[in-house]
């Protein structure tokens, strides 16, 4: 239901928790939080960052994980009026603290085990937000810097705050940040409209009720998490935060929590049936298990539609920049085998109210059933990139009316549906992070390489870099892993003395290709860490 209480992403939660306050609305560690619970701490805390940062506060960052500050903190960013930015201890300290320069946050909300990152990624920020600690009790550490700092006791006692800013449709409700080419994160910022439609469109499909209860398994710095909170939340069901040490046997977890509602990256599917549990019927609670993030493989979705007979397996595909995702298909076990490519699961068919281009380099329109990349327009296209007017120029355009978002993915139409051949640029999805192999490249060459190239190689999951001119190979791996997280790191790493070229002076990266074949497959440098 749309209501004016909840045109703003967060409205249902308020709602909710005044239709059916006693209802559950978060289980976390072994808690359960009530609807009444969660959307009052979120005013209390929403009015903190209203006293702290003024009256209308434009971004709220969130430095937490799997705790309750994590999830409370969204809520109250939004109660605040504000865009909430999902930040995490995990990544590296540099990458976060770029993500904090580009936001320029009003306010921060960051939980116990984070608060240890707090001084050095504060230190010498040219916008220093307000602070609030909701799981710490009052200090003098003078390594927080000078500005308001709230803790435990301080958001305990606040009075709640009843009227709650009213957000414009257009106005950010989240701000996610990319893989950028420059090396640098590249800050996308979601609508309310956005947002909006995409949960209406959701909603029109699967029909969730007060008795779901959907997974959040990923961090929330990946976009999927925000359809496991506000799916739930705004429909009344309940969101169930697994603990990552259950994720190898999700088993007991799914029918303890009596979970209806599975959604993840295809690894983490995958990897249950390389591992051999992944057996018929061992998921009979689910009635709906959804996957987006990188390509589903046919095997892969018929061993998960055996082990969940009850559930209807769907493949969604999309980019944080159209709203988590644009394109569904439905698996059918008589019909999808033969509408896989490269045994791939089809990415289907577009959301109603989005428009979609196959396109040529030119972006001109390429014929029936050929190749080319989609370009998708509608009310779930981002406004664009934050401070990147170039990248917004290379990455939209505007063709009858519509304003469309190249994806960077190739595709075409098979047997009716569409089907991801492959990128077109040097873009790539690893374990469900979509990757700029140019921001490793920038990382490396920063670190002392002349010349740096990443591609996948020997297989599509592995990143392997050729460098050029670099004094110690090593110490510049060794820096890589001080600025990168671990899916980005580079598993091999091999030098030359010179890069060949095309004949337009470039990086022949097919070549280099064809000269990597003809080496010896090095010991693993990391281990890629799977996706949580």
């Amino acid at each position: 239901m749309v209501t004016a209480l909840n045109r703003r992403l967060g409205g249902g939660l308020l709602h909710h928790a005044n239709s059916l306050p006693d209802d559950i609305a978060l289980t976390l560690g072994g808690r359960e939080y009530t609807y009444h619970e969660v959307a009052d701490t979120a005013r209390r805390w929403a009015a903190s960052i209203v006293e702290a940062a003024g009256p209308r506060p434009r971004r709220v960052g969130v430095l937490a994980s799997r705790s309750p500050a994590a999830y409370l903190g969204v809520a109250a960013a939004l109660c605040a009026g504000a865009a909430f930015v999902p930040l995490s201890r995990h990544l590296p300290p540099r990458r976060t603290r770029a993500m904090l320069e580009a936001s320029a946050l009003d306010a921060l909300i960051v939980d116990a085990a984070s608060l240890e990152q707090l001084p050095r990624l504060l230190d010498g920020l040219p916008h220093r937000p307000a602070l609030l600690l909701p799981d710490s009790a009052r200090t003098s550490r003078g390594d927080l810097g000078e500005g308001p700092v709230l803790h435990a006791a301080d958001l305990a006692a606040a009075t709640r705050l009843e009227q709650l800013p009213e957000p414009g449709c257009d106005e950010a409700a989240y701000v996610l940040f990319t893989s950028g080419s420059t090396g640098e994160p590249k800050a996308v910022p979601i609508t309310h409209a956005n947002i909006r439609a995409f949960l209406t469109v959701n909603q029109d499909r699967y029909r969730l009720t007060r008795q779901d209860r959907l997974t959040q398994i990923g961090e929330q710095t990946f976009d999927l998490s925000v359809f496991d909170l506000f799916m739930a939340w705004e429909n009344g069901a309940r969101v169930c935060v697994m603990d990552p040490r259950e994720l190898p046997a999700p088993f007991a977890y799914l029918e303890r929590e009596q979970i209806t509602v599975w959604f993840s990256v295809p690894s983490v599917a995958a990897a249950l049936r390389r591992c051999g549990v992944l057996t018929p019927g061992s998921m009979p609670t689910l009635r709906w298990s959804l996957f987006c993030g990188e390509a589903l493989p046919r095997a892969t979705a018929e061993a998960w539609q055996a082990a969940a007979p009850a559930s209807v397996v769907e493949n969604l595909y999309g980019p944080t920049e159209l709203t988590i995702a644009c394109t569904v298909h439905r698996w059918d076990a008589h019909t999808s085998p033969a509408q896989c490519v490269h045994d791939n699961v089809p990415i289907g068919l577009p959301y109603p109210g989005l428009h979609t281009l196959i396109v040529d380099e030119d972006l001109t329109p390429v014929a029936d059933g050929a190749t080319g990349e989609l370009c998708v327009a509608g009310p779930q296209t981002t406004p664009g990139y934050v401070q990147a007017p170039h990248l917004n120029a290379e990455r939209f355009f505007v063709r009858d009316g519509e304003r469309y978002y190249r994806t960077g993915d190739l595709v075409r139409v098979h047997h009716g549906q569409l089907v991801c051949i492959g990128r077109n640029d040097h873009q790539v999805k690893i374990d469900g992070y979509r990757i700029e192999l140019g921001e490793i490249e920038a990382v490396l060459r920063r670190a002392g390489a002349v010349e740096a190239v990443c591609l996948l190689w020997p297989d599509a999951a592995t990143i392997t870099a050729v460098l050029c001119g670099a004094p110690d190979p090593a110490a510049v791996t060794e820096a890589c892993a001080r600025s990168l997280p671990p899916y980005m790191l580079p598993a091999h790493v091999h030098t030359l003395a010179t890069m060949p070229l095309n004949t337009n002076g470039k990086v022949d990266r097919t070549a280099l290709r064809r000269w990597l074949d003809d080496q010896p497959v090095p010991g693993r440098l990391h281990e890629t860490a799977p996706h949580s």
